[in-house]
């Protein structure tokens, strides 16, 4: 489906062209009618599936060819970190390039300045807010911010977010609002306590579910059983003398991030680090490093795993399991984005054996086990417990129709 079909305004069409934008992902083509009929709706939408467009272009193209209040925020979009809020506002700017929209991202982190920069604006009136709980509630407590005309509310990544304990937070900013909204929810899970909180803040909700709990069938995936003193000797093994342009090693502590990332600066693999001790500022620059290829290698803790989209990352190394199987998804679902392929490589000690498990039995099947060379010494057996493949649904699997493009 073409984005014209949709109806959209042409100052909004022009940006869409200028963002390479073609044909529609099945969740944009599912989402986008809804919005725009003015209905709630829970969508429940992987990662990459282009979930951020679904919900901009529809608000973006309401608020610049209908009425609204010039002096108050006509919509809010609350998101769980930084990052995806600085993203989000990104994409924002370049799609509502050629139209009217004003629009400012509100999160912790930064200086006085900029706190006041987002007092400045909530107080006098902007069109889209996109902001994180806890610094959103600090200006609705100041009573300044402008919400009687407030239109749409968009929970992105809204499992992760209760997921981090923002359910109150959440619940907070929703007394701020007129009762008389668009709500739409985004989320990659749909957790009980998910459907409890919708039923509160929702009205006869659409719902849309492409959410697909696997991984695209285009990433090669393998798993080494090793013992804890093999990993790091194993990254450097892995990542000497690799191929691949850009890749994201993921670790589950900020601890294990610091001391990997220093042994391979050590042995001559140049990499940077990201994990919530830095600053936001140092954040952003490892980014823009990554994004542009001066870096290639990132070693990180899972503020990446989600809603950072990246296009051309080639290999994802899991130095630990994940916790659980939709993280493990995600994870390994920063590579192959769009239209190209890409491999994921979990170590697996025999601590974590079960927790592999648990992950092929979301996916359905085993994860190929790879053999280490033989100069790394004996490896050990893989008896995470009994043994249980029981053959799964198959569910839907969605491909992209146009060209590679930035989410």
């Amino acid at each position: 489906m073409n984005f014209k079909e949709f109806g959209f305004d042409e100052r909004l069409l022009e940006g869409i062209e200028a963002m390479n934008y073609n044909a529609a992902t099945p969740v944009q083509e599912k989402v986008i009618p809804i919005i725009r009929e003015g209905k709630d709706l829970i969508a429940s939408a992987q990662t990459g599936t282009g979930k951020t467009a679904a919900f901009l272009l529809p608000i973006i193209n309401e608020l610049i060819t209908a009425e609204k209040h010039e002096d108050d925020v006509n919509a809010i979009v609350i998101v769980p970190t930084r990052e995806l809020a600085i993203q989000i506002a990104q994409n924002l700017e370049a799609f509502s390039y050629f139209t009217p929209i004003s629009s400012i991202a509100v999160y912790g982190g930064g200086d006085g300045s900029s706190f006041e920069a987002e007092k400045n604006a909530l107080s006098r009136g902007v069109d889209i807010v996109i902001c994180t709980p806890g610094r959103m509630i600090s200006h609705l407590q100041s009573g300044y911010v402008k919400l009687k005309g407030l239109k749409h509310l968009i929970l992105d990544e809204a499992d992760r977010m209760l997921d981090m304990g923002f359910y109150e937070d959440i619940m907070r900013i929703i007394s701020f609002l007129p009762v008389e909204r668009q709500t739409l929810l985004f989320s990659a899970t749909m957790p009980p306590k998910m459907r409890q909180m919708a039923l509160k803040i929702l009205k006869d909700p659409e719902q849309i579910n492409i959410s697909i709990s696997k991984p695209p069938e285009k990433i090669i995936q393998k798993a080494y059983i090793v013992y804890e003193p093999q990993k790091i000797p194993l990254v450097k093994y892995l990542l000497k003398d690799v191929n691949f342009k850009k890749i994201v090693v993921f670790c589950s502590r900020k601890e294990s991030v610091k001391n990997l990332s220093r042994e391979l600066n050590k042995s001559g693999i140049k990499n940077e680090e990201i994990h919530s001790n830095l600053e936001q500022a140092e954040r952003g620059n490892v980014m823009l490093n990554f994004r542009n290829g001066k870096t290639h290698i990132l070693v990180a803790t899972d503020i990446l795993s989600r809603g950072i989209d990246i296009e051309d990352i080639d290999l994802v190394i899991n130095y630990d399991v994940p916790h659980d199987g939709e993280d493990y998804v995600h994870r390994i679902g920063r590579t192959a984005r769009a239209e190209t392929d890409g491999t994921a490589i979990t170590l697996v000690s025999e601590a974590e054996q079960g927790k592999l498990l648990v992950i092929e039995q979301l996916l359905g099947h085993p994860v190929p086990k790879a053999i280490l060379p033989e100069n790394f010494g004996p490896t050990p057996a893989y008896t995470p417990g009994k043994k249980m493949f029981k053959p799964s649904s198959k569910r839907p699997s969605f491909r992209k129709s146009g060209p590679s493009r930035p989410r």
